[in-house]
């Protein structure tokens, strides 16, 4: 099986995402759901979560007897981390990147910490144009309610 990395609550280890994805329905072990069950759970359709493992940005997902997509928790906390992902407005293909970097292993950490290094960045700025039109929102607004406040003019 593939190992990926997940976004379970931070711990002592650096590989970890800040904050804890919302709490796994089952426990691991007992923990092995069908793609309707994963797609309730995160909001992705079956559709979208087959593209994802045909594109390479899930990894092999375990399959029953019969041949039906069996997700872990891991799954799910891989599903939320790419939600996030998808969230920043990093491309697709950056996205697939990343997952071929962390089924590479550990020799990767550097190119995934630009990747992700790169991506910040791409927020923050996003972040900046987005502050900067508030302002300009905020100033109309003060404007108008000013505007409607002032008394009648009298001619």
């Amino acid at each position: 099986m593939t190992v990926i990395e997940s976004t379970p609550v931070r711990t002592e280890r650096p590989d970890i995402c800040a904050s804890a994805p919302p709490a796994h329905p089952r426990p691991d072990g007992q923990d092995r759901y069908t793609i309707s069950e994963v797609s309730a759970w995160t909001g992705l359709t079956a559709h979208t979560l087959r593209w994802y493992e045909r594109i390479g940005l899930m990894p092999h997902v375990d399959r029953s007897h019969t041949g039906q997509r069996r997700f872990t928790n891991r799954d799910l906390d891989w599903l939320v981390f790419v939600g996030k992902l998808r969230l920043t407005g990093m491309p697709v293909a950056d996205m697939v990147r990343y997952a071929e970097l962390v089924r590479a292993g550990e020799h990767t950490f550097e190119e995934r910490q630009e990747l992700l290094e790169s991506t910040r960045r791409d927020v923050r700025a996003r972040i900046a144009e987005l502050q900067d039109t508030l302002a300009v929102l905020d100033y109309k607004i003060d404007f108008y309610a000013g505007a409607r406040r002032a008394p009648e003019r009298t001619t």
